[in-house]
């Protein structure tokens, strides 16, 4: 995937980071990382901290975090139900909250397909958002580097209307098939849809049920010519086609016959394994790891960590605990690179974005430096392209 990177600054063109612990693919080794013109040129070992070079005094050296799924950007543009910010100042606070937590690349999650009913507040705005993204990424304003993740909502009245809106052009990173039809997948219990409804809309027992049936119907009316279209939308845009809250077995299969080879959020120990077995990797929440359980109810990540059923982690809708995913997930293997490759070289293999997410010649040189606080990783300071941003 092609992206657009700004000219660099002179104070981007040589860097040295020594005497640090730093994260490869396969080990973990003290050493000094030799930085040109935004990438990576050369790893040597030992603790000799040349003159000029940074002194990480044994500080640990890890890729940029590469975040897939997170509904971050959404919360700063509607911090509260009804309530909208000024966009570019939203998209502004998102990614300085990114960059503060170590991820060097998002795709930011946008929903296409609306509900056109005043008792909702699903709107149209994935056109409006991605074009403000793009201007700022265009004038240099972001710290960090900014993809499109477009989340399809099946039952909706306007999705094909909306993606006709994007084109190659857009960097359309990944789009997910988003099937939400209550009484299934993630809100199988009905229960948990209405606390989360509730709560966010303010819905009545008479409203809820209402929504519970229109929503249905419309699953059934053009849930099918959705998720098709869905399907040849990702492929014209080049994108990554993400399933969403796969459930059962027959779930996954029919997932790896829309031609899915990355799964957001299986909810079941039995998708896991399907996912596992049909060779689709499996995407879980830190949220949902760190907290020791998901809040819908469904299968924990870490219940999935402990069989070997994940490959990579996303932050969600708390940024700040990707980090501290990755050195849970190392107390569960004992195995540091691995765990970090979760949050950095995995994502971005899946996204097929080859030039990051580990440290390694010619890679990107987007960096974070950890130091520990007990248990708690912290972050020190965090590169993009050899230009600290955090």
């Amino acid at each position: 995937m092609n992206e657009f990177r700004p000219p660099l600054p002179a104070a981007a063109l040589e860097l040295c980071l020594a005497n640090a612990e730093i994260v490869l693919p396969d080990r973990v080794m003290r050493g000094a990382l030799h930085i040109a013109d935004g990438e990576i040129v050369d790893i040597a070992e030992g603790d000799r901290v040349p003159a000029g070079a940074t002194d990480f005094a044994g500080d640990t050296l890890i890729p940029g975090l590469v975040e897939l799924h997170t509904d971050n950007l959404e919360r700063h543009i509607e911090p509260r139900p009804k309530v909208e910010m000024p966009h570019v100042s939203a998209i502004l606070a998102h990614d300085g909250e990114l960059a503060s937590c170590g991820i060097t690349t998002v795709f930011d999650a946008l929903r296409v397909g609306s509900v056109m009913e005043a008792s909702t507040n699903y709107g149209k705005y994935a056109r409006k958002v991605a074009t403000e993204i793009l201007d700022l990424r265009a004038a240099d304003a972001l710290k960090i580097r900014h993809l499109i993740h477009l989340r399809a909502e099946i039952c909706s009245d306007t999705l094909i209307e909306e993606f006709a809106e994007f084109g190659p052009e857009d960097r359309v990173g990944l789009v997910s098939l988003m099937d939400h039809t209550p009484g299934q997948r993630q809100f199988r219990d009905l229960s948990q849809l209405k606390t989360y409804l509730s709560s966010k809309y303010a819905f009545s027992d008479i409203e809820f049920s209402a929504h519970v049936e229109r929503q249905k119907a419309r699953r059934a009316k053009i849930g099918d010519a959705h998720e098709q279209a869905t399907v040849a939308e990702a492929a014209r845009l080049g994108a990554t086609l993400a399933s969403h809250d796969d459930t059962t077995a027959a779930h996954v299969a029919h997932s790896r016959a829309l031609g899915i080879d990355l799964a957001e959020f299986p909810t079941t120990l039995e998708a896991a394994a399907a996912c596992r077995d049909a060779g689709i990797r499996i995407i879980m929440g830190a949220p949902n790891l760190i907290r020791g359980g998901s809040h819908s109810g469904n299968v924990s990540a870490g219940a999935l960590a402990e069989a070997d059923l994940l490959d990579i982690v996303s932050s969600d809708y708390v940024p700040s605990l990707l980090i501290a995913a990755a050195w849970k997930l190392a107390a569960l293997w004992g195995d540091l690179p691995k765990a970090v490759a979760t949050v950095s070289a995995a994502p971005a293999a899946a996204a097929h974005l080859p030039d990051r997410g580990r440290i390694a010649a010619g890679a990107l040189a987007d960096l974070v430096r950890v130091r520990m606080l007990g248990e708690t990783p912290v972050i020190r300071a965090v590169w993009r392209g050899g230009v600290q941003v955090g």
